[in-house]
């Protein structure tokens, strides 16, 4: 397998029975997400978009086909394998932001890490690049919504993960906002591969390749050309 492939779906379907009658979710699909880049998959309401992404996230396993991650058979994996993949190697930011009000911006961010005290000192570097560095300590209740997105944004960039999965992450936003949640999402997500799924053509700036589904399917694909990606060197973990 291609070293720069990270997930492959192979004929992959995700249906449900309705009586007698079978419902295709997502219907024969096949695609690759490549290291850095960034997948748009777009169609209308009920085309299949999220389920598209829990499939390819390991959320859902298919019921036809196989999906993959690293050549791993998602449905081969076990529940505990599937959850520690999504939980280290993965990242998702999804349409509502969900933060826990208990909590401070940075607790939020950092409440998922292994190791909290570790991770510290990068979700404040992230919070400060995502323009939250004032909010850090902060309760949810005293954000607007655009800033509660950002410290989502920030939570999935955390452990560096491999691959981000945004669910509908501008739909609750007015556009302007929309757009710039996205702009920080591919200027901080360093070598990290984004699959964004969006009902707004606007959203799709920054994708490389864009996956137009209808009906379960994949109508159509554009690419392209890859954009590379700038900004200042994030800290990392420190044991």
């Amino acid at each position: 397998m291609n070293e720069s492939v990270l997930i492959e779906a192979q004929n992959a379907s995700l249906e449900y029975r309705d009586g007698e009658r079978v419902v295709y979710a997502v219907r024969e699909v096949s695609l690759r997400v490549h290291r850095g880049e960034f997948i748009g998959i777009v169609g209308p309401s009920g085309s299949g978009k999220s389920s598209l992404l829990y499939l390819l996230s390991g959320l859902k396993l298919p019921t036809h086909g196989v999906v993959r991650y690293r050549g791993r058979n998602y449905a081969e994996a076990s529940d505990a394998e599937r959850s520690a993949m999504r939980r280290e190697r993965f990242g998702f930011v999804f349409q509502q932001p969900y933060l826990l009000g208990y909590l401070t911006v940075l607790e939020n961010v950092v409440v998922g890490a292994p190791d909290v005290r570790a991770y510290r000192q990068r979700a404040l570097w992230l919070l400060e690049q995502l323009g939250l560095g004032d909010k850090a300590h902060r309760y949810p209740a005293a954000l607007s919504g655009g800033e509660r997105q950002r410290a989502c944004v920030a939570r999935a960039l955390l452990m560096e993960p491999e691959v981000i999965f945004a669910d509908e992450p501008t739909a609750a936003l007015d556009q302007q906002t929309g757009l710039h949640v996205l702009e920080l999402l591919e200027q901080h997500r360093g070598s990290g591969a984004v699959v964004l799924v969006t009902h707004d053509p606007l959203m799709l700036r920054y994708c490389d390749t864009v996956y137009k589904l209808r009906s379960g399917q994949i109508e159509a694909v554009e690419r392209a050309p890859a954009k590379p990606v700038d900004g200042s060197a994030p800290p990392t973990a420190t044991p």
